[in-house]
């Protein structure tokens, strides 16, 4: 499970005050939401949290990084030709800062 600890988020706009709890939820909706290690698009991501499309592949990303739990997010083409990709939680590993 991911880290139910407030992680603190950087970046040129972040305001730790009023976005690192938002973050945090949103991170811990979107890990909750993909932990049964099956596929998802973006879309079915956004449909169950909530959340949208530019924040969810952001958090995906962070997922990755060490500091965020440093878990193996899996990627492929869906095979409908739409050029859309699918993700999944495979679990904890190595992987490099993104």
């Amino acid at each position: 499970m991911v880290q139910t600890d407030l992680v603190m988020f950087d970046g040129v706009d972040v305001k730790p005050g009023v976005d690192n709890i938002r973050l945090n939820g949103q991170l811990l909706d979107i890990f909750e939401c993909i932990s049964d290690m099956g596929w998802y698009s973006l879309k079915d991501i956004e449909e169950e949290t909530g959340h949208g499309q530019a924040s969810i592949s952001a958090q995906l990303r962070n997922l990755r990084k060490s500091r965020f739990g440093g878990y193996i997010i899996d990627r492929k083409r869906a095979f409908d030709g739409s050029g859309l990709y699918l993700y999944r939680l495979v679990g904890k590993g190595k992987q490099e800062e993104l």
